[in-house]
């Protein structure tokens, strides 16, 4: 094994390795050969490759989203680091851990004229947890603050930088450490003790709650917590898919729900107390409703972080959910109430509409992503990319063992095929991209990428354009919705699919659709693309008219 003869260097990595972050995601460059050559040369890490600094982000973004640990990213000086900004703001609001190792010039070398040198200092700092800009010697307090960093980043669950000046010569090694990093023994203590009692009295007399679920990785909530929800006649539990919590009895469509209720249906059904857990939520329409008819009492529960999303958060519980709901119903006196009861009723009256109505619809969008849910495999993967794609499948039914993630942090389009790719090989399970035409190919550098396993899928719905601005209020037919909003193209994957090795087969009509979506999701031998080809102003008509249909 060999080391970097740069005791800077050094010390990064040893720490890295102590606080056991494994997986390093390297981008080629000169001035982080000292970090290159230590990370690549040390059995302990797992090194990925990735040219595109954006890519790369994304690709670390997601294996620290399936392995819930942090990944780091290792990039040069220059305007590199700076193309990871857009998976940093998505970690920051995802609550994922990342660590950015951005090399840098010695500060004597920034701003007199010097090769590819920027104000690195600070520049990720606004959607960082931790921030951090080394001395070019190493030292005790370098070695503090790196530790910060690390620790910062595992126990506030986000993004932390470190950048890391190196004077030249760069790529000289060792056969053993000639530097040994001074080693900080602190714990964070992120426990917190609520008053049960104050909360209790408050969960016992209060006759309408609702526990809204945003986005969250699967098994959050125990077995035993659900039942006890769903047992509850005074709670309706509102969950969006890609909270990882399915049961039959939870509202999982919220805009099939809220959208048709009418005015004395939203004052009836507004809870007096909203119980928040997990993260961002996709569905406008649940944030209006809870802005417009505002509950009494709003409780969110994260160890971290709470967002007053509906402008009525009272409390921040600092808790584990679980360990919330185990307290609530040790003393929970039981409660006639007919509200749980009323809200199912009215639910199941409108899934029937919508199954009515999507049976009778033409190929469209609507019915591919309804024929795409019907045929995920069990126990698979599904990553959604933003915008369309992610509001189809909170329309439509998707198996109970099927999990769900998208980046809901920024809610971006830049970076889905990177962060599915990157989540794949960390979870090893089939995983199914499904992503609109617009964000597939501002992220097609995703496919620059070595480690994509064989049972990755992309399922890419081709609809010419950002289709999904034809339902919002500024749509005009005119060049300038056209090229500006909607932005029309003519592009599809084939000769994309071929430069990068992966297996490529089309659709464009109703008739071969389900066979073969079926035959598609059983192929595993290489990693593959099935391209759905449908029609962009017909798919527009018929989602709108989805909502008028079952008002």
């Amino acid at each position: 094994m060999v080391y970097p003869k740069i005791p800077l260097a050094q010390s990064v990595i040893e720490l890295c390795k102590q606080n056991g972050i494994k997986h390093i995601i390297i981008s080629p460059g000169s001035r982080n050969a000292p970090l290159t050559i230590g990370f690549s040369q040390n059995p302990y890490f797992s090194c990925y490759s990735i040219v595109d600094e954006r890519s790369a982000s994304f690709f670390a973004l997601g294996i620290a989203q399936q392995l819930n640990e942090p990944t780091a990213l290792v990039c040069t000086s220059g305007s590199a680091v700076l193309n990871y900004y857009p998976a940093v703001a998505e970690a920051f609001y995802s609550q994922i851990s990342l660590v950015v190792l951005s090399a840098d010039r010695p500060l004597d070398k920034i701003d007199i004229g010097d090769g590819q040198t920027i104000r690195q200092a600070n520049v990720l700092e606004k959607h960082t947890v931790f921030n951090t800009n080394l001395n070019e010697t190493a030292s005790k307090e370098n070695d503090i603050l790196i530790q910060k960093a690390l620790q910062s980043t595992i126990s506030l669950k986000g993004p932390a930088h470190i950048n890391i000046p190196f004077e030249e010569p760069l790529y000289e090694t060792l056969l053993e450490p000639s530097y040994s990093p001074f080693i900080l023994n602190e714990s964070v203590n992120m426990s917190s003790e609520i008053d049960v009692i104050d909360f209790s009295k408050k969960w016992n007399s209060t006759l309408k709650k609702v526990v809204l679920i945003g986005a969250q990785m699967p098994n959050q909530l125990s077995q035993e917590s659900i039942e006890s929800l769903v047992n509850d006649p005074t709670v309706s539990v509102w969950v969006e898919k890609n909270s990882n919590t399915p049961h039959a009895t939870f509202i999982d469509a919220l805009d099939t729900f809220i959208t048709p209720l009418t005015e004395n249906e939203k004052v009836n059904f507004k809870p007096d107390l909203l119980i928040s857990i997990g993260g961002m939520l996709v569905s406008k329409r649940v944030k209006k409703y809870f802005r417009d008819f505002k509950p009494n009492v709003h409780w969110h529960i994260d160890t971290l972080r709470a967002y007053d999303t509906f402008g009525v958060l009272t409390h921040h519980i600092k808790e584990q959910p679980d360990a919330f709901f185990n307290k609530m119903y040790a003393s929970t006196s039981h409660i006639v109430s007919n509200y749980a009861l009323e809200i199912n009723k009215r639910y199941d009256e409108l899934k029937v509409k919508r199954e009515e109505y999507l049976a009778a619809i033409p190929y469209s969008d609507f019915m591919v992503y309804n024929t795409i849910a019907k045929c995920l495999p069990a126990n698979s993967h599904l990553q959604s990319s933003n915008s369309a794609a992610i509001r189809y499948f909170q329309l439509v039914d998707l198996p109970h063992t099927v999990s769900v993630f998208c980046n809901r942090g920024t809610s971006g389009i830049d970076g889905s095929t990177s962060t599915a790719i990157g989540a794949a090989v960390a979870s090893k399970k089939a995983t199914i991209l499904v992503t609109g035409d617009i964000s597939f190919f501002y992220d097609s550098n995703g496919l620059w990428n070595n480690y994509i396993p064989n049972n990755f899928k992309i399922i890419l719905v081709n609809n010419k354009g950002g289709g999904i601005f034809r339902i919002l209020p500024g749509h005009k037919e005119n060049d300038t919705f056209s090229t500006f909003f909607e932005t029309q193209h003519s592009l599809e994957a084939a000769h994309l699919c071929k430069m990068y090795n992966i297996n490529y087969k089309s659709i464009n009509n109703a008739n071969e659709l389900e066979d073969k979506m079926n035959d598609f999701m059983r192929d595993s031998e290489a990693p593959s693309l099935l391209e759905i080809l449908t029609p962009t102003a017909l798919s527009s008509e018929i989602l709108l008219n989805f909502f008028k249909e079952i008002t």
